[in-house]
């Protein structure tokens, strides 16, 4: 039988085990997997772009288990009530092939993305910085902020959208929440940049953005690059670019999806797993700029595919279900066209 983890159960999940502890916990698993980098199987993901956005697949695996998952981009299902990003995904033993798990991944993506961004700032950024500038306030805003506020230590948070009522929703949302994290509305990008310590920009449109100028960079700054991630689709100038020392997930992935994509493919850039692994140094003074260009990497999407299978395991959360047949005799799968198998039907973990 095959675990299954639903949004419902996820964010049962979240709550049981608290949103800035979830991260918390999650981030351990990123570190230990960055860390251990070389053990995987990787690749870059696959791709079907269209008009309107992308659905991609994200494989990876190590000597015990497999993971992928299936995502979207689509910038303008807002209108359509759907979310611009869903995805879900598997956990399997490399041994047998057999499922273990088959999880949503939309709120886990939203999670292991923030977690993921607060581990490079962790590893890159100054360590007294406090203030971040957010531009953009969609669905994954929340989740980058309550990580950086848990991990990176910031306690005033500056935010700007064009969507005014986006920026509310954010600004409720976690004063709600985080008493001791303030949170500015500001009236443009560069108000809402002008001074901090580190910069964010989680912003949706599929287009050749420029969210963020060189005039806007100041020294020291630490840039946590999160909305470009496929071909077409940036939010830095490429003077910032220039301006700063790059860090990067899977090489191959990044020089086609990431911010880099503006640049030369021999412009150096350095992976974030070496810093991770204390192989590498990071940040090399406190005036230079460091730049996270993030665009998503599968091995993040292991690390929370195992960290949802322990926590259900740890809270007898989810539902077994008969995703893989369960045959009497492994080589007759056309038995299960002769007769029902109450073997093959779904129940709640007990």
């Amino acid at each position: 039988m095959t675990l299954f983890i639903d949004v419902p159960t996820l964010g049962e999940m979240v709550r049981k085990v608290g949103t800035s502890e979830f991260i918390s916990g999650l981030l351990n698993c990123l570190e230990q997997d960055f860390s251990r980098w070389e053990d995987f199987d990787k690749s870059a993901r696959t791709a079907a772009h269209s008009d309107t956005g992308v659905i991609e697949l994200m494989p990876v695996a190590d000597a015990e288990n497999y993971a992928f998952k299936y995502v979207n981009g689509h910038p303008s299902n807002p209108l359509q009530s759907f979310p611009t990003v869903m995805a879900f995904g598997a956990l399997s033993d490399v041994s047998t092939g057999y499922p273990r798990l088959l999880s949503e991944l939309t709120l886990s993506t939203a999670l292991r993305t923030a977690a993921t961004s607060a581990m490079a700032a962790k590893a890159l950024a100054r360590k007294d910085s406090h203030i971040m500038g957010m531009i953009g306030c969609g669905a994954q805003s929340e989740f980058q902020a309550i990580a950086f506020h848990t991990i990176a230590g910031i306690d005033e948070l500056r935010i700007f959208d064009l969507d005014k009522a986006a920026m509310g929703k954010v600004e409720k949302n976690l004063l709600n929440r985080f008493p001791n994290l303030k949170v500015t509305k500001t009236k443009s990008a560069q108000d809402c940049v002008r001074g901090v310590d580190i910069v964010t920009t989680v912003t949706a449109d599929k287009t050749w953005a420029t969210i963020l100028t060189s005039d806007m960079i100041e020294p020291g700054m630490h840039i946590n690059a999160v909305g470009g991630d496929c071909p077409g689709k940036t939010e830095l100038d490429i003077n910032v670019l220039k301006a700063g020392k790059i860090f990067i997930e899977h090489e191959p992935q990044s020089r086609v999806e990431g911010e880099i994509q503006q640049l030369p493919a021999d412009h150096l850039v350095y992976p974030l797993w070496r810093v991770i692994a204390e192989l590498d140094v990071g940040r090399e003074s406190g005036q230079q700029i460091t730049i996270f260009d993030s665009v998503g990497f599968a091995l993040e999407d292991f690390s929370i595919l195992r960290y949802i299978f322990s926590l259900a395991t740890q809270y007898n959360l989810g539902e077994l279900i008969s995703l893989v047949p369960r045959l009497n005799n492994p080589k007759d799968l056309f038995e299960l066209t002769l007769h029902s198998d109450d073997k093959s039907t779904s129940r709640k973990v007990p």
